[in-house]
């Protein structure tokens, strides 16, 4: 009788399919596209599509090996256990709290973009409304998982049906259904070709594409919190590379081709660029909302990542006990409190110190992630090598081609961070990264022989 009360309550306060694929495209659809996607437009004309086509293989690759690690293997947390199995305790650790790091960084950044947007229609300083957006995501994270998952079913959903509303309707306006549209090969490439300024332009931007496109990973950690957290993970890694980078394609195809890559403006929305052409009325403000829909999103999956991964953390011993999770069912709320505060510190310095401490943070987070993909791809060669040992690799893994993919993966990402370090724009980023990944690292040597020494 108790086991089945357990299993009714886990029933209704878990995630379920459609939050867990929800929050996975929420995690990667967000304002990058929407506003971000402007520079890159603008830097590269029509070749951007090249870029985002391959940003879209890498994400697929990273997914894949994530649902097939955790399906192999299932009920052991986030993404970040399956690298420590991998690597052992300091680089769970580093990787572990440099990922938290990350995504306090992103927090407190979009609490800022989301005050400033609002700011137009409320009265009120951007540190109050900053705080405020902060403390209600905050909120909804208290609650039940199911919670979380409903609220971002739907700011996902805001953004899903914009993209497809927008594909549709520019459709049939560059099919002359309505409108006096220009030709759409004029447009896409009568401005300079495809490559108006040569491949290495799109290059130099694939680490821009990349932080753009990054977050589905965060359904693996939701999927933990479903009812069948191995067939969601599953269902999710399979095929949510290709349904973004579909996405991403699509908008931003149908833009290139409603309006001339020339008209972009960086910092300006492109897709309201493009409605304007298209004589939709109120475009501006419909996408004011949009965006807002997705920064609301993002906060929302921030504060739900940085407390997942804390009280994980906490239970392998890397953060203090306190931050302990007592139950799946229950959300982690000390850990949502620390995160929040983190990420409010975060929103401060960049209104208090622009140019010095979260220009610092910002550059200290920028290349993170590309660490954090190249050891899921280490962890999963690490993890498939050992099966094959044990004699059920076949059981287990069935991506083709191993180890090719791995080491291409790894590959990429080393030359994206080359790139990085290439291009004086994101020098600084990078070796700030370079500093952070040596000083958590540090961290975890420095804690470990402390819990040695102390055990001896």
């Amino acid at each position: 009788m108790a086991e089945n009360q357990t299993s009714s309550d886990a029933a209704s306060d878990g995630l379920r399919n459609r939050h867990i694929m929800m929050i996975a495209l929420g995690g990667v659809i967000g304002a990058g596209l929407f506003v971000g996607s402007s520079a890159a437009i603008a830097a590269t004309g029509p070749a951007i599509l090249i870029g985002f086509l391959l940003v879209g293989a890498l994400i697929y690759l990273i997914m894949r090996m994530l649902g097939e690690m955790v399906t192999a293997d299932p009920g052991r947390g986030s993404f970040v256990e399956y690298i420590r199995i991998a690597h052992g305790d300091r680089v769970g650790f580093t990787s572990g709290w440099l990922y938290w790091f990350f995504w306090v960084v992103v927090l407190g950044s979009e609490a800022i973009a989301g005050a400033m947007l609002l700011q137009d229609w409320v009265n009120l300083p951007v540190w109050v409304l900053s705080i405020g957006l902060i403390i209600i995501l905050k909120l909804i994270n208290f609650a039940a998982p199911r919670v979380f998952g409903e609220c971002e079913f739907w700011l996902s959903g805001v953004k899903v049906f914009s993209i497809v509303a927008f594909i549709a309707i520019a459709v049939l306006y560059v099919l002359h259904v309505f409108g006096a549209a220009t030709p759409p090969m004029h447009n896409f490439l009568d401005h300079g070709g495809f490559f108006p300024h040569g491949f290495i332009a799109v290059l130099s931007l694939i680490p821009t594409i990349l932080f753009t496109m990054m977050g589905s990973e965060i359904a693996t950690v939701a999927a933990a919190e479903s009812s069948e957290p191995g067939k969601n993970v599953a269902r999710v890694t399979r095929s949510i590379g290709i349904r973004v980078t579909l996405f991403y394609l699509a908008s931003i195809t149908m833009i290139l081709m409603v309006v001339p890559w020339t008209s972009i403006v960086a910092g300006q929305s492109p897709f309201v660029t493009a409605m304007q052409a298209m004589n939709i009325p109120s475009a501006a403000l419909l996408m004011r909302i949009v965006v807002l829909s997705a920064i609301l999103s993002c906060l929302n999956s921030s504060m739900y990542i940085t407390s997942r991964i804390l009280s994980e953390l906490a239970d392998k011993g890397d953060a203090p006990a306190v931050l302990r999770r007592s139950s799946t069912l229950e959300a982690p709320r000390l850990a949502i409190s620390i995160s929040s505060v983190a990420g409010t510190l975060v929103a401060f310095s960049s209104i208090l110190a622009p140019k010095t401490i979260f220009a610092f943070l910002l550059n200290c987070s920028g290349g993170l992630i590309l660490l954090i993909y190249s050891l899921i791809a280490t962890a999963y060669t690490v993890l498939r090598l050992r099966a094959r040992a044990a004699g059920d690799e076949h059981e287990k893994f069935t991506m083709p081609l191993f180890p090719f993919y791995t080491y291409l993966t790894v590959g990429s990402v080393c030359l994206v961070f080359i790139a990085m370090l290439i291009d004086p724009g994101e020098r600084m980023t990078a070796l700030a990264s370079l500093v952070s990944v040596v000083a958590c690292y540090g961290l975890a040597v420095f804690f470990s022989n402390s819990g040695d020494a102390s055990k001896s």
